[in-house]
This record gives C-alpha cells, structure tokens and sequence, in this order.
C-alpha cells in the first residue's frame, strides 16, 4: 500500500492560483498564509495526473463524449462509499456544483420565488438566490449542544405559497456537521408535504471524519428521492477544482428531462476531456488516497483543537464532523467582527469572516485546514501572538 505525504510543500505561487496568487486583490496585503478559498495544497493524486498525461499522448484534443466507464464509475463509487444504489440515468452534469444550482433555480423556480437557505451556510448560496432573482428565505441553524440543527418551527412559521426550494449543505459548510438521517428525514419530509423541491449540495460527502457516515438525501425515502436534486463532485475529495467537472442525481425522470433541456441550450452539457478523465480515474482508483487524507485532516483538526486549548482557550472550534473547514468562534476575545478581521491581517494570515456565512457568523472565522501540518502551526502561532497582544 502506498503511503501517501502531506506533509510535502508545494509552490503555488505564480500559478494563477486564487488561493495564492489573488491575496493581495483580495487582503490588501501580499504576504499572506492563505487558509481561506476550499482548495487544498496537497498534491493532486499522481494516478490522476497519470491519466491525464497519457491522454495527452494524442494530439487531438476534439469533441468527446462521456463514456460508459465514466458512469459506471459514479455508480460504482455511490454504492462503495455511501451504500447508495443509483442508475446511470440519474446522472446529469454541471460545469461545477454553483453552476448546478444556479441552473436548477432557474428550472424550477421563476422570479419572485422564495428559496430557503439555512444560516450560517456556504455563501455562493446567497448569490445563486439573489442573483437569479429569487428571494432569500432564511432559516438559521439553531445551536444544540455545541452542533447546528435544523430548526423546523422557526421553518414552519416563515414559509408562503411563494417558498419553492430549499438549499441544503450536506455535510455543512461552514460547521462542518455530518446531517444524522434522522434529521434529514425530519427536513425533507416537511419539504414533500409542502411540495418544496430540495436541492442538496454533496460535494463535502467523501471527507466525512472516523465514526461519522453521509447519508445521500434520496436514500431516505422514494418519496424524498422524486423531490430531490443532488449536487456532487471529486473537486474537493481529489483537488481538482480547476477542472470545473461536477454532476448532478436527479432519480426523478421528469426533474431530469427538464434540467437537462436549461444545460444542453447554452451547450452547457459537453464538458471537457481533462474533467471527465479525472473523475473517472479519481472513483476508480482515489479510495486509498481519500481514507489517508481523511486521517491527515482529522489529524490537522485535533492539532488545532489542542494548540488554541493551550495557547488561547477563549477561541473555540466546533467539532469537526466532515470537510476540511474549521468553524471557530472567536466571541470571548473581546473583538468585533471587524476588529477581528483587521487582527488577522495583521497576523499575515488569510481567513473567511463568519459573516461571509450570513449574519450568524458573527464573531466567527472559517480556517481552512487543507494545508501542510506546518503552515497550520504557522498560522496559529501567528493569530496567536496578534490576538494576545
């Protein structure tokens, strides 16, 4: 068995990388340890890049099609890691899973239609609403013991006739919390009886921590499954996000016909080679190198959890249940969101502001812990020094 290193640095910069190379557009400053954008600085697994150097063995780089294999592989990686039977007909694709949901907005709901979306949450989900004309319809998260869950009264007491979608983050970004089926049942059970279509972004569902399982929103039910979309991609398992290659589960044959009339207008379906090649490559051959990342990553968490214990209790993170995006309240050191964010840049690190994540994020920074064991030390030494002086 090959052991995978993550500890290994790799030069990003002068690669175009947002992550690094947009610091100084983005914070107004240039020397900065980057621990925002969710994407890792590991090395993209060498099986992939195999397979796409040897694509680029023939030297035409034309039309393709997505072959059998490249379904198969869906099928095949849907039963292994989540014990999820689908069919290849489900399967749609997507330039990327905020292209999917923007796509979807715009198939199944019209202007003026209100969409819910569950604070504090991963930000593009604002954007898609109100960039498509939609109305926001927030239903923050209530805190239980330390952990987000839904809040179905504070849902109940808000929806119209207007309340057309749901916007699910399963697992939750920024929190980070592995949804129990329970749960999910309890969600989307009310979506049916009220006859809002769910729309679950997936694509954190392979980085699911020891001791934690991801349940696929149409498991629960072939009564949830005809009222659901799903939005995956190995984008962020396999970092290979530049690829803008995601797909979409739509078990529902009508939702599918009609999702896939708005993609194929634009000519929106094709896709490109590299994309399809990667992902095929990365659930055929990835499983391996996913479980050692999973374990670095869960390794990086409790490093981090350990060193703010230590060196500056009043920061405290919420367990880490899935993704590699730490949610930690900084409340009890006395700042305000702004202050806090002028702090950071002062200690020369780059984070996601809580607000980013809707109003309930205040007093919160989103760290991304997708980084090398000693640039996370790095970092933490320098909030550290900053937030004790």
């Amino acid at each position: 068995m090959k052991k995978y290193d993550f500890d290994e640095p790799v030069l990003r910069e002068g690669t175009n990388s947002l992550k690094y190379d947009a610091c100084e557009r983005v914070f107004g400053k240039k020397d900065i340890l980057p621990l925002w954008v969710a994407d890792m600085d590991f090395k993209t697994p060498d099986f992939i890049l195999d397979a796409l150097r040897e694509r680029l063995n023939h030297e035409v780089l034309g039309y393709t099609f997505r072959p059998e294999s490249y379904f198969q592989s869906i099928v095949d990686w849907m039963k292994q890691r989540h014990g999820w039977d689908i069919e290849k007909e489900w399967i749609s694709y997507s330039p990327g899973v905020v292209a999917g949901l923007n796509l979807v907005m715009e198939t199944f709901t019209k202007r003026g239609d209100e969409v819910i979306v569950q604070t504090p949450v991963y930000f593009p989900f604002f954007d898609s609403v109100k960039g498509n004309g939609r109305v926001v319809l927030e239903n923050p998260l209530k805190m239980v013991n330390g952990r987000y869950t839904f809040d179905l009264d504070d849902l109940k007491s808000k929806i119209t006739d207007k309340t057309k979608m749901l916007l699910l983050c399963n697992p939750q970004n920024p929190g980070g919390m592995v949804w129990t089926r329970e749960e999910l049942t309890a969600l989307c059970e009310f979506c049916v009886e009220h006859k809002i279509l769910i729309v679950s972004d997936e694509i954190h569902s392979d980085l699911v921590f020891e001791g934690y399982k991801h349940t696929p929103v149409p498991s629960l039910s072939e009564e949830i499954a005809a009222n659901c979309v799903v939005c995956m991609a190995p984008s962020k398992t396999f970092n290979i996000a530049g690829l803008t290659t995601s797909f979409l589960i739509i078990p529902n044959k009508k939702l599918f016909t009609r999702y896939e009339r708005t993609l194929n207008v634009p000519h929106l379906h094709m896709g490109n080679i590299f994309g399809h090649i990667a992902l095929e490559t990365a659930f055929t051959k990835g499983e391996e190198w996913r479980k050692q990342l999973v374990q670095y990553l869960e390794g990086n968490f409790n490093f981090m959890v350990e060193y703010l214990r230590e060196n500056l209790p009043e920061a405290e993170p919420m367990k880490l249940e899935a993704t590699y995006l730490a949610w930690v309240d900084f409340s009890k050191c006395g700042l305000t969101d702004e202050e806090l964010s002028k702090a950071m840049l002062e200690a020369g690190v780059g984070l996601n502001r809580g607000t980013q994540f809707g109003k309930q994020g205040s007093g919160y920074m989103r760290i991304n812990l997708g980084c090398t064991r000693a640039m996370l030390e790095e970092a933490l030494l320098r909030i550290v020094n900053v937030l004790k002086n």
